[in-house]
């Protein structure tokens, strides 16, 4: 009788086992019917991840009431595989706080997981690994595939990250200008002898002798105005106007003629002007006196216009207008001479050869413009370092040292310089030109921020936001920092953006002839089925760029293209 209950229990032990194991047995040899789909089909890299949506359906009367299933999603590539998060569902009858599948209306489950991209992941295999456990036993279900392959576009973006160079403010031709005046006495218009000894007309003479003798100086005008003080009659001051005009031109034309000066012998250069009556003048000396009572005089002034008027007011003053014949009249009884000359500085070709010979010659102005004129970035480096060492202070020089450096490929060296330009003012440009070295040393966070409080900067900088916005995946971003700018990264960000027409129309107006161009044209091709634009522009960013080549084979971009013949004669 033991001995028929110990092989009844046996019995009923190994009825329980095949019982699980033909259950699980059974969900495995069906689990062609469970459907799973990934969503995009073809991953893609975003910010450097990326990120999937897994979906499951259990058909009816599938799902084993005891069942609990594990399903793993793994990425294999040739190198190595990378499995994602597992998800667990349970049959109806297992105690626990996963989701339910139920055995006679079946279900479903989604789930979303990240992971970090490698190069190694382009070409892979995407599928479900499954384990099902009924109580203790545990059967692995077969491998479903579920998708191929990670685009990884956003690889393409062309860190180039732009600084700034600041300006010269140099001008070939400066004007000069040098003036004296002739004073008369009271109704007279002799140039009396006196008047010719005083400073200002030896240094107006000394200085038309000095500019004949310079080449680089031109006269381009003599003005002679002559004037009258507005007290007294009209016709007397117009006719003393034009008689001091003439004797101050024949003063000039003489001392012209006696020392030579065939720079002013040009007739069409002379200006002649009178003021019978200077209420200008007037006022001008007026408002720079001492007078008692000049504040009464300027009101007179702003409340009539008639010169009758305001001789006759300004007289009833009485005791103000004794002063002002003292003080004032007599500074308007005069003739102006004005020369206006212009100094021509050095030509370019002049400029070039000393900024490249002795640079420490030169002026700062002249400096900063030489080297926007050589094209030899040692050369220009050179001629910007002169002078920053000769002005310290010039954040212009300090600046441009780093600007040519960033040219060199020379960010940290170049970081140096901008750190020292800002310690001497604190510029949108400097903190631009910082971003960029902050960016190309891969601190894209502090790239950022300096760019971010550069935007006085200019378009520049949106270019480099748009840049760091490509990075970060957030792609409308980026288009709206390139805005309508014939930029390839700009049509980079409307390709990841999966705006195809736009980024075409944005490569169809860039005028580099880059292979990149050409590369992100073929994508365009590919992703709208036109064969003649993927292959006549792959085979032409390919024939410039073996590194493009070596991409193309491997990119999922022209995924539907790798068996074509075509294709592979471009690429191999």
């Amino acid at each position: 009788m033991k001995r028929n209950k110990l092989s009844y229990l046996a019995t009923l032990l190994a009825a329980i086992v095949l019982s699980s194991c033909g259950g699980l047995n059974k969900m495995k040899d069906t689990a062609s019917t469970v459907k799973y789909s990934a969503s995009p089909a073809v991953l893609e890299s975003k910010a450097g991840e990326v990120e999937v949506t897994i979906t499951g359906k259990f058909p009816a009367k599938y799902f084993n009431k005891k069942a609990v299933l594990v399903a793993t999603p793994v990425l294999k590539y040739a190198n190595g595989e990378t499995a994602l998060k597992p998800y667990t569902v349970q049959g109806e009858s297992v105690q626990g706080n996963e989701k339910v599948v139920k055995y006679v209306e079946g279900g479903d489950f989604s789930y979303s997981d990240k992971f970090a991209y490698t190069p190694d992941m382009k070409i892979s295999q995407l599928e479900v690994r499954v384990k099902g456990t009924v109580k203790k036993t545990t059967v692995d279900f077969p491998a479903i595939k579920i998708g191929d392959g990670v685009i990884a576009t956003e690889f393409l973006v062309v860190k180039d990250p732009r600084a700034i160079s600041m300006k010269d403010n140099f001008q070939r031709v400066t004007p000069e200008s040098y003036e004296a005046a002739i004073n008369y006495v009271i109704n007279k218009a002799d140039v009396r002898p006196t008047e010719l000894k005083k400073e200002e007309m030896k240094n107006l003479q000394a200085s038309l002798i000095a500019t004949q003798n310079d080449s680089t100086k031109q006269i381009k005008g003599v003005e002679i105005a002559a004037y009258a003080s507005p007290d007294g009659e009209l016709d007397l001051n117009e006719k003393l106007a034009e008689k001091r005009k003439e004797s101050a031109s024949a003063y000039f034309t003489k001392e012209a003629k006696k020392s030579k000066l065939s720079k002013v012998s040009d007739e069409s250069i002379f200006k002649y002007l009178t003021t019978p009556e200077d209420w200008d003048g007037f006022k001008v000396q007026l408002e720079k006196s001492d007078i008692k009572d000049k504040e009464l005089i300027l009101r007179v002034l702003s409340m009539y216009t008639d010169p009758i008027v305001r001789e006759k007011e300004i007289k009833n003053i009485t005791a103000a207008f004794e002063e002002v014949k003292e003080k004032i009249l007599p500074e308007l009884r005069r003739s102006k001479m004005k020369i206006s000359v212009d100094v021509v500085g050095k030509s370019d070709e002049q400029l070039v050869a000393v900024g490249t010979s002795t640079p420490d010659s030169l002026q700062l102005e002249e400096l900063l413009y030489a080297a926007s004129l050589v094209s030899d970035l040692n050369q220009k480096l050179a001629i910007y370092q002169t002078a920053a060492k000769k002005y310290p202070d010039c954040v212009r020089a300090q600046n441009n040292v780093g600007y040519v450096l960033i040219q060199q490929n020379k960010p940290t060296e170049a970081k140096a310089s901008f750190e020292a330009a800002k310690a001497i003012k604190d510029l949108d440009v400097v903190k631009n030109n910082l971003g960029v070295c902050a960016m190309l040393a891969g601190d894209l966070k502090a790239a950022e921020e300096l760019f971010t409080s550069a935007m006085g900067a200019g378009e520049t900088v949106s270019y480099n936001l748009g840049i760091i916005k490509i990075i970060q995946g957030k792609y409308a971003e980026a288009i709206n920092y390139f805005g309508n700018t014939f930029e390839v990264n700009g049509a980079l960000a409307k390709l990841l953006a999966k705006q195809n027409d736009a980024a075409l129309a944005t490569l169809n107006g860039v005028k580099s002839e880059d292979a990149i161009v050409y590369y992100l044209r073929a994508i365009v091709g590919a992703r709208t089925a036109n064969t003649d634009m993927l292959f006549n522009n792959l085979r032409i960013a390919s024939g410039k760029s073996a590194e493009l080549k070596a991409n193309a084979k491997l990119d999922m971009e022209f995924a539907k293209y790798f068996a074509d013949e075509t294709f592979k004669s471009i690429v191999q």
